[in-house]
């Protein structure tokens, strides 16, 4: 699951002790670094938030063409009436 980077960066940041335990234990029981505990935790939060923005874009472009089609369908009647 993890993404491979050509180059990475170092932080520091603050976690909750409970929060560091999860981390340390994961890391353990996966046989992983602390690092890469929290970067794959974040590497599928991205892929969550992603995934969300993709359905909602999906959503949005069937909405738009549910009312193409509704707001058409009566000049497409129109012609194929006109047409036989």
């Amino acid at each position: 699951m993890a993404r491979r980077s050509a180059s990475t960066d170092k932080v520091t940041i603050s976690l909750s002790q409970s929060l560091v335990r999860y981390a340390n234990q994961r890391a353990k029981r996966l046989g992983i670094s602390r690092s890469q505990v929290i970067a794959e935790a974040l590497i599928a939060q991205e892929a969550r938030e992603t995934e969300e923005l993709a359905a909602e874009g999906y959503r949005f472009y069937a909405e738009e063409a549910e009312t193409f089609a509704a707001e058409s369908s009566h000049a497409v009647a129109e012609v194929f009436r006109d047409a036989g």
